[in-house]
């Protein structure tokens, strides 16, 4: 379900949740976190994990892992596994070394065990786990009631965390440690204290980092006297990285006063000549900043760069002020001229490319990529008038603008996504800095305008990594007017499939999404005769409790479908194994199939089950599933914690129906498209290709058995129709058709994701498909109010 790049469609909220773990553990703990390893001014050149054993009895680590998760995580972040061996004594330290990085002169002791995982230094997420599977929680109540995480510790600004809140004072220098009387409180805020790291293995070996007792008081170096173009530089990482400022002077021109990032943004008035360096920057002060915009301030303070998600995910740095000292010199100052964002200033290029490898160090060219000109302009004030939303507004307060409205504009008002190396330069995110006691931010849909002007800094957001216009002065919205899509009605001897990915549907939703789900499928898809839906979850929802079973999910919706004027369709589907396909944690989301008893026939073929490959039997006529239902492959590789392909048998006036429904791997861990390396890899692309050619095997196979064969291929492939997964799809011999490209350019998504309107939903018809009457029904990706954050898809075919 997940779009381009680290997107997702949904990105976590940066919101504390404070979450008691079940029980302290009695034995393995985590004493000692350090992921400064390596980094300027650090002792140490790794990271590392110190765990202690509380008990008396030794721990055999050969069944545990430590694993780690960036302090914001979004929702396509991943737990990076170290695996562990040997045992740890009743009382006993075990070290596991990690990353090393450039900087630090000290080895670590011998570690017990050795890993990668390249730590933040100031904020993140340690697990001890049961197990080597990667942890699949994204937040800390979902950690809490997963079974296997036996020990875990959040530091710095980390959202997953035990207790009131993660442990305090992690930096290059610093490490978090429970000390040596090991409390476990299960509360990271009280159980750990910062200070200088002191790795110990389990043979009891400290390094004592060398010292020459000095000869005379060291003093730390002045700070440096700069100004904010001087800090920024005129690439995307500071020259002062990690240096002490002094001096460094400014207009406040924004506060944010809430989240996990509190602070504030000054701007110099006085500009520099060079339009790569930006006049902006912002000051995280970490508590509700006490300067009000107008305020000339003086700001002494530790230049960083602060990595959205961490260093690891892909994100551009943000250069920020930290730990600062504050000193207002006036009040009620004009603000500098905000800079003004539209479609003449801002290039149509988006990013230059360095053949995957960063362009951090790059130097800026502002008039040549938007990318580099939004960089130039990063934490000064900007200003955007009357704006097109190709971004609905979201939970989170957030809307998608262009900038561009003539940039590849859809039908309804989006922006289309139309390859890889066409972004949509003029896409920015919307937040607002206003109270919203003073002024609710805005609910907007695609296509409307946010009339008049929006200003403020311009910010690298830190959840979405993407650039954000954070609003001062915030716009009106003016509708564009469009409604929820009706599909056309099909005739008596059309048989009608549809594909609908209902978004973790689950018995403990909220009646009103099943009832809105009804109606969509009822009134906007005129009750089509099948219908595939993905993320079907089990009866239980995302709650890990072994239930597999989906009945109560699919009979709540059945009988929903029923109370809006539907017909009582019946339902086919395959029980995963328990934890085995993706999705959620616990919710065992699945593809089942709806269809009309009155206008279809199923054919029930036993012998399909979870683990149990459907196969072909017969040819021309006689062609049939060796199971119906039954799944493609279950056990290659390629469906390795992903949902497997269901396939199923119809009879539609007398004549065969072959049906496949789809939901392929999903996009997490790909790097953003507005990553610091460009081009951003792709990395789940690799098992969604495997996917696509597993399958277009075994249509193949039907194709060669009965090249008559009326065949329908559809469902949530989380790819693009240009993509290799797709075209592994389509092409190496297969007929099939994929009917996006058959709609006209400006139609072709299904999917809204960052303000590009995108294709992830697909419909696939084989050549003995004599007419193909095809539909992308918008009723949600375009809308504030949504069902489901995908658009389903109808198709009227006479076999």
């Amino acid at each position: 379900m997940l779009p381009i790049g680290i997107a997702g469609a949904v990105v976590l909220a940066g919101v504390t949740v404070h979450s008691a773990f079940a029980t302290p553990s009695a034995d393995g703990l985590i004493a000692e976190v350090y992921g400064g390893g390596g980094n300027s001014g650090a002792t140490y050149t790794n990271d590392f994990v110190e765990l202690a054993n509380a008990g008396a009895a030794p721990l055999d680590m050969s069944g545990f892992s430590v694993q780690y998760l960036p302090g914001t995580p979004t929702a396509t972040s991943k737990w990076q596994v170290t695996t562990l061996t040997g045992a740890l004594a009743g009382g006993g330290r075990y070290l596991v070394g990690e990353a090393a990085g450039t900087g630090g002169t000290t080895p670590l002791p011998t570690p017990d065990a050795t890993g990668t995982l390249a730590m933040s230094g100031t904020s993140g997420t340690i697990a001890l786990v049961t197990g080597a599977d990667p942890l699949a929680c994204l937040t800390a109540a979902d950690c809490a009631a997963d079974p296997r995480v036996k020990d875990l510790v959040g530091y710095g600004t980390a959202v997953v965390h035990e207790g009131s809140g993660p442990a305090a004072g992690a930096s290059n220098t610093n490490s978090v440690t429970r000390g040596a009387a090991l409390t476990d409180t299960d509360d990271n805020a009280a159980d750990f204290t910062a200070g200088a790291p002191t790795p110990q293995n389990s043979g009891g070996t400290a390094t004592t980092p060398p010292t020459t007792p000095p000869t005379t008081p060291p003093t730390s170096p002045p700070p440096v006297t700069a100004r904010i173009h001087d800090i920024q530089g005129d690439t995307r990482v500071s020259p002062l990285d990690g240096k002490q400022v002094g001096g460094v002077t400014g207009i406040v021109t924004g506060v944010r006063a809430y989240g996990s990032s509190k602070g504030f943004w000054m701007q110099d008035p006085d500009a520099d000549a060079n339009p790569r360096t930006s006049e902006g920057i912002f000051v995280y002060t970490g508590a509700n900043p006490t300067v009000a915009v107008g305020d000339a301030v003086s700001v002494a303070a530790t230049v960083s760069q602060y990595y959205p998600g961490g260093a690891t995910a892909g994100g551009q740095a943000v250069t920020e002020l930290t730990k600062p000292t504050v000193t207002t010199v006036s009040s009620g100052n004009p603000l500098p001229a905000p800079v003004v964002l539209n479609a003449s200033s801002v290039p149509d290029a988006f990013v230059p490319s360095a053949g995957g490898g960063s362009i951090e160090n790059v130097p800026l060219r502002p008039s040549d990529f938007a990318l580099d000109l939004y960089a130039s302009l990063e934490g000064m004030n900007v200003q955007i008038s009357d704006t097109r939303v190709v971004g609905a507004t979201d939970p989170y307060s957030e809307m998608w603008v262009t900038v561009k409205p003539d940039q590849n504009p859809t039908k309804r008002g989006g922006t289309l996504y139309t390859g890889y190396d066409q972004p949509n330069s003029g896409r920015l995110m919307v937040q607002s800095l206003i109270p919203t006691a003073d002024q609710a931010f805005p609910v907007a849909n695609v296509g409307d305008t946010l009339s008049g002007t929006t200003s403020g800094p311009l910010d690298y957001n830190q959840f979405a990594g993407t650039y954000a216009v954070q609003a001062r002065t915030l716009g009106t919205v003016k509708s564009g007017g469009i409604k929820p899509e009706v599909t056309a009605k099909a005739s008596s001897d059309e048989a009608t499939v549809a594909t609908y990915n209902v978004e973790n549907l689950a018995p403990d939703n909220a009646q009103t999404k099943f009832d809105r789900l009804a109606q969509g499928l009822v009134t906007n898809l005129r009750s089509p005769d099948v219908v595939a839906l993905e993320e079907i979850q089990d009866n239980s929802g995302a709650t890990d409790d072994g239930t597999v079973a989906a009945d109560k999910t699919l009979d709540k919706l059945v009988g929903a479908i029923v109370a809006a004027g539907g017909p009582r369709y019946q339902w086919r589907e395959i029980d995963p194994v328990n934890d085995k396909d993706g999705g959620q944690p616990g919710g065992n989301i699945r593809q089942a199939f709806l269809f009309n008893p009155d206008r279809v026939s199923f054919t029930d073929r036993a012998g399909g089950d979870s683990t149990t490959a459907v196969g072909i039997t017969g040819t021309g006529a006689d062609t049939a599933l060796t199971a119906s239902p039954g799944r493609i492959a279950p056990a290659d590789p390629a469906w390795n914690d992903s949902r497997k392909p269901l396939a199923g048998e119809f009879t539609f006036r007398g004549k065969k129906l072959f049906v496949i429904a789809n939901h392929f791997d999903s996009k997490g861990g790909d790097q953003g498209i507005d990553s610091r390396f460009q081009p951003p890899v792709r990395s789940s692309e690799v098992q969604r290709v495997r996917q696509a050619v597993i399958e277009h095997d075994f249509l193949q196979q039907l194709e060669q058995a009965d090249p008559k064969a009326d065949v329908v291929v559809l469902g949530d492939l989380n790819d693009y129709q240009f993509s290799p997964a797709v075209l592994s799809l389509t092409g190496n011999g297969s007929v099939l058709t994929d009917l996006v490209n058959t709609l006209p350019v400006r139609e072709r998504y299904s999917y809204v994701y960052e303000g590009n309107s995108q294709v992830l939903d697909h419909i696939l018809v084989s050549p003995a498909v004599r007419r193909a009457d095809y539909d992308v029904v918008h009723i949600n990706s375009e809308f504030a109010d949504q069902t489901s954050d995908h658009d389903p898809q109808v198709v009227r075919i006479k076999p």
